[in-house]
Parts: structure tokens; C-alpha cells; sequence
């Protein structure tokens, strides 16, 4: 599957799984229900995937981690907030430049269509 593949099926999953749950609720909820939901779909996801700082030719554990990561191709950053804003994007962004991933979502769930809250974030290696 390509990366479009990819988002495209993540991103029907994130509308089952808003349409189930509806906005309000925090993060963690919505992150656990798309992870259950993309691997019943078979596809290989990755939850809180540890994401090393490189400084300096050394790798830095600092605590970052990805939200999901599918099929060892695709970022997702979810939130649960009342608006994105330029510092999500950067952080997804940066996930996927430390990473060298090419696409990532950025999901927002607190939103009454969730088409509303999805960003397409390209990383032009």
C-alpha cells in the first residue's frame, strides 16, 4: 500500500470512530479506539512509538513518541483541542523529518465534522 492508501483507509477509520464517539472526549480515548480500529482492519499500527533526538551524532531519548504509526509509513498525530494551531503542525512535522516519513496526519476529534479537523502534512524529505 502507498502512503495515500494508507491515509485514505486511516482516515475512514477516524471517521467511524468519531461518528461512534463524538467530540469532547480526551485524547487518549480517541487514540485507543483508532488503534483497535486499524488493526482489525490488518493493518501493522504502532502505538506511542519512542521517536530519539539525534544531537550531535548521539541519539537522545527525550521522550517524544508518535501518537500511531501505520504500516511504518504514515504519522499520526491526534488531539483532542479546540483548534489546531502552527505548534501541532510543527510537531508533527518534526516527527516525521526525525523519522524520514513522508506523510502524516494531523487529527482533531473535538470537532463536530471530523473532516474539519484532519491535516494532510507532507514532509518533502
Amino acid at each position: 500500500m502507498t502512503e495515500n492508501d494508507i491515509a485514505t483507509t486511516i482516515i475512514g477509520a477516524a471517521i467511524d470512530v468519531h461518528k461512534a464517539l463524538g467530540p469532547g472526549l480526551l485524547e487518549k480515548a480517541y487514540q485507543e479506539c483508532l488503534f483497535y480500529k486499524l488493526q482489525q482492519m490488518g493493518l501493522h499500527v504502532e502505538k506511542e512509538k519512542p521517536m530519539p533526538l539525534v544531537f550531535e551524532g548521539v541519539k537522545l531519548e527525550c521522550g517524544y513518541r508518535i501518537d500511531l504509526l501505520v504500516e511504518s509509513k504514515v504519522v499520526i498525530e491526534l488531539k483532542s483541542v479546540e483548534a489546531l494551531n502552527d505548534v501541532h503542525l510543527a510537531q508533527t512535522l518534526t516527527y516525521m523529518k526525525l523519522g524520514n516519513y513522508k506523510l502524516g496526519l494531523l487529527i482533531n476529534f473535538n470537532v463536530v465534522f471530523l473532516k474539519d479537523g484532519i491535516k494532510r502534512v507532507v514532509n518533502k524529505l
